[in-house]
């Protein structure tokens, strides 16, 4: 019995913790944006990995190149946007990135070398951002809507909000009745 109480916490442990698999066999320096800002030229030909939200996309002849606002990862790999932003960056990839599937606030990870700095104007304010050669990239998928109405009201079928009398009740959440808060 204890066997698989062991297996079936394996199976639950391992399957919590993974990366997408495109980062599979990526080898990586756990260093931070701030880190490499403090000293950029000491930080070159380092692998890591890094998210945030994808700020703009631009596409010239023969590469891409994604503006990253940095977010820390969890330890899924997704971008921890509940923290605060820690600066920007810059991805440049050989593949074209479509920009309306790479569109703006999109979560994207993604691991590849520091491969120096790169000039962008930010309003009137030309500021250096570190630039990063990508191996892979994974864009994570948006998050699924709440069907929940209200305090709990179901949106199904006949049953909306309103139309049941107890879906409309300040005392019912989610199928069950609680005390007023």
């Amino acid at each position: 019995m204890k066997r698989y109480l062991y297996l079936l916490l394996y199976l639950l442990l391992n399957g919590c913790s993974a990366l997408p698999p495109s980062f599979d066999n990526i080898q990586v320096v756990d260093i931070s944006l701030a880190q490499v800002k403090d000293n950029l030229q000491a930080n070159q030909n380092i692998p890591v990995r890094w998210g945030g939200v994808i700020i703009e996309v631009e596409n010239e002849a023969t590469s891409s190149y994604l503006q990253v606002l940095y977010y820390p990862l969890s330890f899924s790999g997704k971008p921890q946007i509940s923290e605060a932003p820690l600066g920007r960056f810059v991805v440049k990839s050989d593949e074209f990135l479509d920009p309306a599937i790479y569109a703006k606030d999109k979560q994207v990870t993604l691991a590849g070398v520091l491969s120096g700095e790169v000039e962008r104007i930010i309003g009137k304010k030309k500021i250096r951002l570190p630039l990063l050669t990508s191996k892979t990239i994974h864009l994570w998928p948006d998050p699924e809507p709440n069907n929940y109405y209200g305090y709990g009201g179901y949106g199904y079928g006949p049953y909306y909000y309103n139309n049941y009398p107890y879906f409309g009740s300040p005392y019912f959440r989610g199928g069950y009745f609680f005390p007023r808060r």
